[in-house]
């Protein structure tokens, strides 16, 4: 298995589980402890088979991080020498954290990350080939131990699904995990699509952007209407359905792209309706003719839905005519063209730089021809953001913290540069707040179910 095969296995399982953490303290715990924890599991599974570490190993640990940022890499003495103190597969370090979670909450984030877990050891031990005996021994072990201590931790009178399933010696291919894109979510009982009217409901309730919810319910009337000419027997003009989002981060641009996905599905534009997110690093590769092939399978995860490409001028570096990225372009202007009947793509980034990535290829000014600007949120709109984080998170504002809040975030907007987050900005000073507040609480010796709700003055930054 190469690298980039290895990273994206690992990358996808991680995002995955990540997504389905609702509290933001687990998911800032997970994020901050899980790649160093896994990567002292990929040293133990490796050393248990029994194979000397080479090169290749040092290349996969190096491929083991899931964020956007890839930590510098480790070289292959430095590796050996971590080897020595990595012999026995370590303790999650946040799993009694998701445990309590899912007592107070009735949620299975634990069983989701033994899920988790369980995959990942698997691709560990299958890296270089099939897996041997004593590693499929040691992380069967292993994993029983954590799922028996799950059991024991669980709500009592849930049933117990059955264990993750462990590798057999040999051990056979491990279940393919997810590509970037659209996360597949764990089996459950059908669910009825959303309607239209549903989905426009949920357009309305987003915070402001008042002129791209017109927008897009002005292109629905014109899809709609296109469609009826067709049915009578009328001619239509041609239609490109492609988008550009203008705007900074944080202003809702992937949460619009996800319900116009919704919305064409619903309205029998679309097959299926998905949202595949992917920026430079989803299609771009490191040699000469991989990026092609990187760029058609990400295509392909597409069809029937939406690719919305952020950040995507990041293909088009001015000063780097040779680069990857035009050939990335190119595959997804005849991607475009060959499956323009079940195809939307959605481009977006920062106004300037989007308008000379348009201006970089003709054929992308051809086919973008439609544009949505989201604007900065309001220091007022950012208050109802937090407010919104504060309600469906189970948390409560004293008059005095609102008053506090109200102040923060206006000085946050009126001190803004150009790379103001806007929403993301308030989640982190939403997840500060709370973490600060687990400071005080966790001071109390018996705290009530207001004291863990309430959020104080002094909790806000």
């Amino acid at each position: 298995m190469d690298t980039t095969q290895f990273h994206t296995q690992y990358a996808a399982s991680m995002a995955a589980f990540l997504s389905q953490l609702p509290d933001p303290g687990l998911r800032i715990a997970v994020r901050q402890q899980g790649d160093p924890f896994f990567r002292q599991c990929a040293l133990a599974v490796w050393q248990a088979g029994g194979t000397p570490l080479s090169p290749a190993h040092t290349a996969w640990y190096n491929a083991l991080y899931s964020g956007s940022v890839r930590p510098p890499d480790v070289l292959f003495w430095a590796l050996t020498a971590q080897a020595g103190g990595c012999t026995a597969l370590p303790a999650p370090p946040f799993f009694s954290r998701l445990c309590t979670y899912d007592r107070q909450t009735g949620h299975r984030t634990a069983r989701a990350f033994l899920d988790t877990l369980a995959a990942a050891l698997t691709l560990f031990a299958q890296a270089a080939g099939p897996g041997t005996p004593e590693a499929a021994s040691a992380i069967a072990s292993y994993l029983d131990q954590w799922f028996t201590q799950w059991q024991r931790e669980s709500l009592p009178g849930n049933p117990v699904p059955p264990a993750p399933s462990l590798p057999d010696s040999p051990a056979p291919p491990p279940a393919p995990i997810p590509a970037p894109g659209p996360q597949t979510p764990a089996p459950s009982a059908p669910t009825e699509e959303p309607t239209t009217e549903a989905l426009l409901a949920q357009l309305d309730e987003l915070c402001g952007l008042e002129t791209v919810k017109a927008e897009v319910r002005s292109l629905m009337n014109l899809v709609k209407v296109r469609q009826l000419r067709e049915e009578a027997g009328l001619p239509t003009p041609p239609l490109s359905l492609h988008m550009v989002f203008l705007g900074n981060p944080g202003t809702g641009k992937t949460t619009v792209a996800r319900l116009v996905a919704g919305l064409y599905k619903s309205i029998g534009v679309l097959s299926q309706g998905q949202l595949v997110e992917v920026d430079r690093a989803g299609l771009v590769a490191g040699y000469v003719g991989q990026t092609a092939l990187k760029t058609q399978t990400v295509l392909q995860s597409a069809l029937g839905g939406v690719l919305f490409l952020d950040e995507a001028y990041a293909l088009a570096p001015g000063d780097s005519p040779n680069d990857f990225g035009r050939e990335a372009i190119e595959v997804l202007l005849k991607g475009m063209e060959d499956h323009r009947k079940d195809l939307v793509v959605i481009v977006a980034g920062y106004p300037g730089p989007m308008e000379r990535f348009l201006h970089s290829n003709p054929g992308l000014e051809s086919r973008f021809n439609k544009s949505l600007f989201f604007p900065d949120y309001t220091a007022g709109q950012l208050l109802e953001i937090f407010r919104s984080l504060c309600q469906k998170n189970g948390y409560t504002l004293s008059p005095e913290a609102d008053t506090k809040a109200s102040a923060a975030l206006q000085s946050l907007y009126d001190h803004r540069g150009e790379s103001f987050g806007n929403a993301r900005e308030v989640r982190n000073f939403f997840e500060d707040a709370i973490a600060r507040q687990a400071d005080r609480v966790a001071g109390l010796s018996a705290p009530s179910r207001e004291d863990l709700m309430a959020l104080l003055p002094e909790d806000l930054a």
